[in-house]
């Protein structure tokens, strides 16, 4: 399933909710506690999967918000796990509630795991989120123990906030098996500071020359990847504003609410709720229809999202 510009699209970025168990600062910005929206079914949710891999989707992240929140995730990650010509399953969390549940999601066939986690510090993870750091770190430790490989852990950097941890967290690549990838700060949400937090990840690679690059894990990744003397996972930079990706961009999200976003750096979304009633077929024809709308580039940079959160953008 190509676009109009040539680029393959075979990764498909599905919310399961808009909801979520935090309020990180550079995420729900003066959103307050976020309403259930008209979420799809478990069935619709898996009948949107299956006529996005049949286009030729062939790796799928659940995302949200926060996707533990559906009670019914494990019969999702099943139904979507069981589809033919799907190569890869992954999940995109903050971990509050990943000790419980993290062996019975590997069971049911979830694939990867990545963990939101922007610093090593409880007290400033309670004051930046509101959740807690411990549970966090009890979910990596169960995700290692049900074999989840890898692990990504995701941190957004933010300038005088938890720059100082960077070291600290690739520190973690050499005593656990996991990769951790720092994402810079958007300009996503009203006065959200990000000329003042935003770091460039270029300059962070290039004080430490001791990081070697290394190939992609997968094609159209958004990380540059790099390893080191004694790493036992990768450490990562998403670098959306200093360097765009979008020549290589492989993916599309669908929001929970059914709403299909061909660019999460665009406004534009399109209703697939008809087409959902429609059936299969007519899934595929709007979907098909809609991957010839992708722009040629995000608009990050221009900084023309500043009246959406980023818990629309989703990650």
């Amino acid at each position: 399933m190509k676009d109009a510009f040539g680029r393959q699209i075979d990764y498909l970025r599905l919310s399961l909710t808009e909801r979520c168990t935090l309020h990180c600062t550079y995420c729900r910005v003066d959103e307050g506690v976020c309403p259930k929206i008209q979420e799809l079914s478990a069935d619709e949710l898996i009948l949107l999967a299956e006529a996005a891999v049949e286009l030729g989707i062939t790796r799928i992240r659940l995302t949200g918000g926060e996707p533990l929140l559906r009670k019914d995730l494990l019969q999702i990650v099943r139904g979507i796990s069981s589809l033919s010509g799907l190569r890869d399953l992954s999940m995109t969390t903050n971990a509050q509630m990943l000790a419980e549940i993290a062996a019975d999601l590997k069971e049911a066939g979830l694939d990867r795991l990545n963990i939101s986690m922007d610093t090593l510090n409880a007290d400033l993870f309670k004051e930046l989120t509101g959740g807690s750091l411990q549970k966090v770190l009890d979910g990596i430790q169960a995700a290692i123990a049900a074999g989840f490989d890898p692990i990504k852990i995701n941190v957004v950097l933010m300038r005088g906030v938890n720059d100082h941890e960077l070291d600290d967290f690739i520190r973690l690549t050499s005593k656990y098996k996991v990769d951790v990838r720092f994402i810079e700060y958007m300009p996503i949400g009203n006065s959200n500071g990000s000329e003042r937090l935003r770091l460039n990840n270029q300059e962070l690679i290039t004080a430490r020359p001791w990081l070697i690059p290394v190939p992609p894990r997968f094609n159209g990744q958004p990380s540059s990847d790099y390893t080191y003397e004694g790493a036992l996972g990768r450490v990562g930079f998403i670098s959306p504003i200093s360097h765009r990706f979008c020549s290589d961009c492989n993916r599309i999200r669908i929001m929970s609410d059914g709403s299909l976003r061909t660019c999460l750096g665009r406004d534009a979304e399109i209703p697939l709720r008809e087409a959902l009633a429609e059936g299969k077929d007519g899934l595929k024809q709007a979907i098909s229809q809609a991957i010839l709308q992708k722009p040629e580039h995000h608009r990050f940079d221009q900084e023309v999202l500043n009246g959406r959160n980023m818990s629309r953008i989703g990650g």
